[in-house]
């Protein structure tokens, strides 16, 4: 493709197109990442369901696979997370990408390693703090994103981040062609982040079923559930999800302790880790005992849906744009006209002023 948009971000990382993939667990992997760097944009991949050495070959594939930048996402709050650190760094890779901003400490350690650090953050007073601690740009994403979000809509919430903070600045929540690049660009940003719209490629590894049935899905048909983990996290409304929501309080406790038990036995933690990340957990995101308990069902339900195809005893995080996206295209395909119909809109607008 010979059109370019160059922005912030594509300058800060060294990219053809301000277009991210975000590090959606158990869905961004190798192959996803892969061909996400390959078209041009910024692939991330999870590394929050990965153990250690799953990392370890997950970076290892993703570069026999390209050459072009590519960033890991990593959970500030994990045991292991200094770990992790260093192990970017000795494979040189481009960004490092945080649902949780990661202590000062460390994003100077990775900064001076010559690693871009791009928080993802909710609200422009975190904006602010990650700034002031060194960060090169931040995510933020607004209540139409998957995962956990907060109420504030991304056209509201990207000014208010815009006007905080001097440094780059990329729009997540809604994005899914080039009349929302094109309109993040006008605000101010300098790229869109997107979940949804890559797990719906044909690169990413999400079972074929599962990919049809957000395929059927109506702008209606998500829900912000604190039943899955204890925090708010938009999924598709499943029967599961409609069970849970229905359910007791005791009955989602006693089934995040089993999955917290499946987690264990799949990762090979220790119970002692598990523990260790829990009061962790607890004291950075100010959760109480009963959320952290209920955060043990996320990684469990999310791969029964996501990896195993089983919507029966899974749950499938989701953007609103689920019931707006109607195809499965390449990363490329996907990258390439998102990009040109943003140009396009840009230079209409430009034309009629």
């Amino acid at each position: 493709m010979s059109v370019r948009l160059r922005t912030a971000l594509t300058d800060l990382v060294g990219i053809e197109h301000p277009v991210v993939q975000t590090g959606m667990g158990w869905v961004a992997g190798p192959s996803l990442v892969a061909a996400t760097a390959e078209a041009g944009g910024l692939g991330i991949l999870a590394s929050a369901t990965m153990t250690y050495p799953e990392l370890e070959a997950a970076i290892s594939k993703t570069k026999a696979h390209t050459g072009k930048p590519f960033g890991v996402n990593i959970r500030a709050d994990a045991s292991d997370a200094p770990e992790r650190i260093d192990l970017l760094i000795r494979e040189k890779v481009a960004v490092a990408s945080f649902a949780l901003a990661p202590k000062q400490d460390l994003i100077a350690k990775l900064k001076d390693a010559g690693v871009v650090v791009i928080p993802s953050i909710g609200a422009a007073k975190h904006a602010v703090k990650v700034a002031s601690w060194g960060a090169d740009a931040v995510i933020v994403q607004g209540g139409e994103g998957g995962g956990h979000t907060g109420p504030v809509a991304t056209t509201l919430l990207l000014p208010s981040v815009l006007d905080a903070v001097d440094i780059p600045v990329v729009a997540a929540g809604g994005f899914f062609d080039g009349r929302g690049l094109a309109a993040a660009l006008a605000y101010g940003a300098a790229g869109v982040a997107m979940g949804t719209r890559f797990l719906l490629t044909q690169e990413s590894t999400v079972p074929e079923a599962v990919k049809q049935e957000y395929l059927r899905r109506q702008l209606q048909d998500t829900v912000v559930s604190t039943k899955v983990d204890g925090m708010p996290h938009r999924v598709l409304n499943t029967e599961l999800v409609q069970r849970l929501e229905h359910s007791g309080r005791t009955r989602g406790l006693a089934a995040a302790v089993a999955n917290a038990a499946k987690f264990k036995n799949m990762t090979g933690m220790k119970w002692f880790t598990l523990v260790r990340d829990g009061l962790t957990m607890r004291k950075t995101k100010d959760l109480t005992w009963s959320q952290v308990v209920m955060a043990a069902n996320t990684p469990m339900l999310l791969r029964a849906g996501l990896v195993e195809g089983n919507t029966q005893a899974g749950v499938l995080a989701a953007g609103q744009v689920t019931g707006i996206i109607e195809d499965l295209p390449t990363c490329r395909e996907l990258i390439d006209r998102i990009v040109a119909d943003a140009i396009i809109r840009i230079e209409a607008l430009q034309k009629n002023l």
